[in-house]
Formats: C-alpha cells, structure tokens, sequence
C-alpha cells in the first residue's frame, strides 16, 4: 500500500455545491416575504433582495473558504495552529460575553441572548469559529495522547480535555445561551473520543455526567423548559398556545407541501406564519415548497455526504487526519438530525442551523472551510499502486496484469 495524490472525492465535492445552491435559490423566493415581515412588525427598513444578496455574499466567501481548504491551505500547516485557533476562539467567545454584559454596540443581542460581534453591516459568530477550532485541537490533542499511551489517565488526559471542553460549553451555552451550537460541540468531542480509544467505562461515566448537566441547564431555564412544554404539549395532541405556534406550523409548512410541493415563491408560512423561516425552519420551507421528494431528496445528499466522509476517514492513514474527518462529521451529523427532528416535532425546538441551506454567513463559511480540509484529505487516501517494480518482479500483480491483456486479446 502506497500514499500517493489522487483526484478528491468528487461526490463530496458536488453535493456540498448542490446545497449551497439551493439554499441561495429558497433564500431567493422567499427573502422578500421575510424582509416584508419585518418592515411591518418591527418598523424595519429591508430591501426585498436585502436577505438574498446576503446569503449570495455568505455562498462567496464559503467557496473562497472552500477552495482555500482544499487547494492551498495543507492540513498539516493548520494543525501546527491548533492551539492558537483554540485559544482564539475561546477568547472572542469570552470578549462577546464580556461586551453583552458592557451593553456595548459591538455586540449583537436578539432575544436576550447576544451570540455576534457587529462591525457595522458585518456580524460574525464566535461559536462557530470555536466549533472547527474544537475539531482541530481534538484531532492533535487526542493523536498526542495515544501516541504518549495516557488516554484515560486523570492528570495527563482527563484534566486538561476538561478544562478545554467544559471552558467551552460555559461560554456557549451558559455565558451565549445558544444550546444548539452546544449540542454540536458535544456531539463533536464525543464523537472523537469515541474514535481515540477512551476506555468505554469513562466514556460511560462522562456520558451520563454530560446528560445530567444537559438536563439541569434546560431545568433551570425557564426559555428552555418552555420549549421542552410546548413539545410535550404538542405530541400529546394538546390544545394549541403561543408556547407551540412553531412546531405546529413547521408541521403544518411540511404537510401543506404534500407529495411534490407548491412551487418555487409560493410558500404560505413565509408570509409570517413560521418563525425563523430563513434561519432554522428552512426544512420546514423546504418540504412547503418542494414537497416529500424534494425533502427526501435533501436528506439523501445529506446521507451521501456524512457516507462519503466515512469512507475518507476509514482510507486516511494518519491517525490525526482520520479523528479529523470523523470531528466533521459530528459537526454536520448533528446539526443535521437535530434540525430535522426539531422541525418535524420529534424533539423540541433547539435553534440550531440547517447545514449550508440556512441563511447566515459565519456557519457556513466555517463549515465549509471544514468541508474543504475533508476534501483535502480524501486526495490521500491509502489506495493500492502497481510500481514498476511490481510488475518486473512477476509478482501476483503483474502476472494478472498480463493475463487480463492475454483474456481481452
């Protein structure tokens, strides 16, 4: 088996375009709707093209980013950063944190909770910087440790991984109030632990202590433990209330689309009815606008995407790029599934993006940068080389060779 560069995995490659433009496509149609909504209820002053030439400019520079992932940004230069990239991101995390309690103008707040730095027109969200650093560092973090032999020893591995990880859930969840972004992040550190070889009693242990803190900070949000209500009240076929307005109507967006959908710029609940419509009920839109075969269709690229990746990850011979890949899929996995649930009311409404279908520029542009170092990689894969050597030796590769020429003659 030999390492040699080879041409990338084009599916990946494809399908991560494929969505990037469709997203910019529903963000076309239904932009004005949304622009229009919020002139009326807020007194806002939108253009109608005001969101899609914002989601254009978000799709620009995710393939700037892309492109620079894969073609000229070697992964092993990035990972010589990965404590500098961690440190950083955890950094503006606390900086905004800091800034929201200052009431300053640079940081942006809506709903109580301020999640992005704003710089006059341009807004960027620290959460999803640290979400690629937190792979990054994971992938040489973990390498490390099982090169050293002390995964799964209390000083030299548990301190330091809890220090890191409980640091950066504090910031998010707690300090940010962003539960989806904390979501992924879990699903990326225990994602990649899985991988590394934790012992599976401490990976039990830490699991269920992650559960419990996960269920005490829904039980002590009273924002949180209303979502959970609604939700409840929602599959118990409860009386309908404000608390359940959203999950009834991404149900009622994806049931209205039927089998194939109203058509491109006919969406009802994009008038005003569904809330977050844009953001993180795109799905819901989705399956308004183009029905259970275009839904059916989105989550089969979806699946294509997070198999292909498997399969890089199962080919790549560095045990660092290996944990990388499977770091990435975390991050896509669950943002996937839990967005899906969410909005067809098999879990309560998290707040949490639609992999680069979403509106918004800072997920995207990170995840696609991600996306891109995957690609990267897959042009390394250990595949089998027939040398020279191999077939003047007369060795099994050469001798079938020759005999397959013999049999086609």
């Amino acid at each position: 088996m030999k390492n040699r560069k080879h041409k990338s995995d084009l599916v990946i490659l494809f399908a991560t375009l494929g969505l990037m433009a469709l997203g910019l496509i529903v963000i076309y149609a239904i932009g004005p709707m949304r622009a229009n909504v919020l002139n009326n209820t807020y007194g806002a002053d939108y253009d109608s093209n005001y969101f899609f030439f914002g989601q254009l400019r978000a799709v620009a520079l995710s393939l700037l980013a892309f492109f620079a992932a894969f073609k000229w940004i070697p992964y092993k230069y990035v990972k010589k950063y990965a404590k500098f990239l961690l440190i950083l991101s955890l950094f503006l995390c606390g900086l905004l944190w800091v800034l929201s309690m200052l009431n300053s103008s640079l940081a942006k707040c809506e709903l109580g909770e301020c999640r992005w730095f704003q710089f006059g027109p341009i807004s960027f969200q620290p959460a999803e910087f640290l979400k690629l650093a937190m792979v990054i560092y994971l992938a040489d973090f973990l390498t490390r440790k099982r090169e050293e032999g002390s995964i799964g020893k209390l000083r030299e591995f548990w301190l330091p991984l809890s220090i890191v990880c409980g640091l950066s859930l504090f910031l998010v969840v707690i300090a940010e109030g962003d539960l989806g972004t904390g979501v992924a992040l879990i699903s990326i550190i225990f994602g990649m632990l899985l991988i590394a070889g934790v012992p599976a009693r401490q990976y039990l242990i830490l699991l269920a202590l992650i559960l419990v803190v996960a269920v005490g900070a829904v039980a002590t949000s009273s924002h949180r433990m209303e979502r959970v209500n609604a939700w409840l009240d929602t599959i118990s076929g409860s009386e309908s209330s404000d608390s359940t307005y959203h999950i009834e109507n991404a149900i009622l967006a994806i049931g209205t689309g039927g089998f194939f959908g109203v058509g491109i710029g006919n969406s009802v609940q994009a008038t005003g009815y569904l809330p977050e419509s844009i953001n993180d009920s795109i799905f819901a839109i989705l399956g308004e606008t183009f029905g259970f075969i275009g839904l059916f269709l989105v989550i089969i690229v979806f699946a294509v995407i997070l198999l292909r990746m498997l399969k890089v990850a199962s080919s790549t011979p560095a045990f660092d790029e290996h944990l990388f890949i499977v770091g990435v899929f975390a991050w896509v996995f669950a943002q996937v599934v839990v967005n899906i649930m969410a909005m067809t009311g098999l879990v309560p409404v998290t707040g949490i993006t639609l992999p680069l279908l979403s509106y918004g520029g800072t997920s995207m542009v990170f995840l696609a940068y991600a996306l891109g170092l995957v690609l990267q990689l897959s042009c390394y894969t250990s595949r089998e080389v027939i040398t020279n050597e191999d077939i003047s030796s007369g060795g099994r590769l050469g001798r079938t060779y020759h005999s397959s020429r013999r049999r086609s003659s």
